[in-house]
């Protein structure tokens, strides 16, 4: 089977060839550590961990980095109010990220560069630009020009003015421009900010040069995948080839297959903190297990815009539930060389640019297999279905463990050896035929969500 991943530079879905079929390379924008991450910023590094798997199985090697943007005016101004430096300053929201994404399954990329440790390859980058002529210096700054790149604009398939039309906000107007369109490479930093030394003077990267500039250091020339969220095509992935480029000499490609997830809204409207829709993902787990948090993003196409609301949130959790339904009792272990026609058909929709509804369908349509099958073939059913989501990133707890998840806002119910001794209480009782006394316990705990399901093998709760 073949994967075919979808363009944005051709806008259109292309066979996938790496450049090297023994090591796949893989770039994807990472984010900027000032704050707790926005559940909008984890969509990206949720998808490009589910390509990540995807290649992973299929090629030797992969080298997936995903950068960490540490300098940056918001951290600057942040760090200086704590009197602390932007290093402290950024770790302690760069081992958030850590805990937050690692708590919705994906995987640690390759590498993870940070802009701060990369300083020397950023004005590496810079001054091979200024002396092929796309460069210039002016007023402490140096920046690049546009006009000098006949291929810009190849990205997001626009011209040049219609692009500054669009989105005049993100394209700063400055008296040391030449033209509008140049974008900052390098500025000064007076002596109260961070900055490096350089041929140009004390300053700091522009945003736009360090992702190039690690690219090529950490990676290659030319790479194979590129990704990022659908509002980083322009500037910054526009600007990220023009420097890619234009910084060789020689005429070559800067990345292979550029891939952007859509916007994520919020009941209908674009996430702002100006609209008072913002969320973090930090505020999502303390409501929700991290595995409904992925399981909802994967239920809209990557590229389509997806609508988070607290349905979508219920919905995908009830959908874990039937799926963690189907494999009560038994092991977490799984046998990755397992082979079964559901397992193909799941691999055929991820290589299909990740149609992961129809990959979810799959795992559905594998518990509802289990749910029919007798108790020889459920066994082996069960065990496709963990497979199936060991490869998704998803069904990798215990079932009665899923179960027994409760939120933040549920610690001060009972807890689950309360739960347990109200149970054999009940059961007890039962034996005694004291059922006034086991309903009184049943309708205890339904007053706490707590669900009771009795069975031959005995007695199983739920909360809701």
């Amino acid at each position: 089977m073949t994967i075919h991943l979808y363009n944005t530079l051709s806008q259109k879905k292309e066979r996938f060839t790496p450049i090297d079929p023994n090591q796949v390379t893989m770039y994807v924008c990472g984010p900027t550590v000032y704050n707790y991450v926005h559940i909008g910023n984890s969509r990206p590094v949720v998808i490009f961990d589910l390509l990540f798997r995807l290649l992973k199985r299929h090629y030797p090697a992969v080298k997936y980095a995903r950068n960490i943007t540490d300098v940056d005016d918001k951290i600057n101004n942040a760090a200086r109010e704590n009197g602390i430096s932007i290093r402290d300053f950024s770790d302690q929201y760069t081992q958030a990220f850590h805990q937050d994404m690692g708590r919705l399954n994906t995987l640690p990329p390759s590498l993870e560069p940070r802009a701060t440790d990369n300083i020397d390859a950023m004005i590496e980058q810079i001054q091979a630009l200024m002396d092929n002529g796309h460069a210039y210096s002016a007023q402490g700054h140096v920046l690049f020009q546009v006009s000098t790149d006949a291929h810009y604009g190849a990205l997001s398939h626009r011209k040049l003015d219609d692009m500054i039309a669009g989105a005049s906000e993100r394209v700063e107007e400055a008296s040391y421009k030449r033209q509008p369109a140049d974008f900052v490479l390098w500025k000064p930093s007076t002596d109260d900010m961070p900055g490096w030394e350089s041929p140009w003077g004390r300053g700091r990267p522009g945003w736009h040069i360090e992702c190039s500039a690690m690219i090529n250091k950490h990676l290659a020339k030319t790479i194979d995948i590129h990704g990022g969220g659908q509002d980083l095509i322009f500037p910054h992935h526009e600007n990220e080839i023009a420097q890619g480029t234009c910084c060789h000499r020689e005429e070559e490609q800067f990345v292979r297959y550029w891939m952007h997830n859509g916007y994520l809204n919020i009941d209908g409207e674009k996430m702002s903190k100006s609209l008072g829709n913002f969320f973090t993902v930090r505020e999502l787990l303390e409501l929700w297990p991290g595995e409904v948090i992925r399981y909802a993003l994967f239920t809209a196409h990557y590229r389509k815009p997806l609508d988070w609301t607290e349905d979508l949130l219920s919905s995908a959790k009830s959908s874990l539930d039937r799926l963690y339904g189907a494999l009560r009792d038994t092991p977490i272990d799984v046998d990755l060389t397992l082979q079964h026609p559901r397992l193909d058909e799941l691999e055929h929709h991820l290589q299909d640019d990740l149609a992961t509804p129809q990959m979810l369908a799959v795992l559905h349509a594998l518990a509802g297999d289990i749910n029919k099958a007798d108790a020889d073939e459920k066994a082996t059913l069960q065990h496709v279905l963990r497979v199936a989501g060991y490869r998704v990133g998803l069904l990798d707890q215990d079932a009665e463990a899923w179960f027994k998840w409760q939120s933040a806002s549920q610690t001060s119910g009972l807890t689950d050896a309360e739960i347990d001794s109200l149970i054999e209480e009940r059961i007890a009782a039962k034996t005694a035929k004291n059922y006034a006394r086991a309903d009184e316990i049943r309708a205890i705990l339904s007053e706490q969500r707590i669900t009771l399901e009795d069975s031959k093998e005995g007695t199983r709760w739920t909360r809701q």
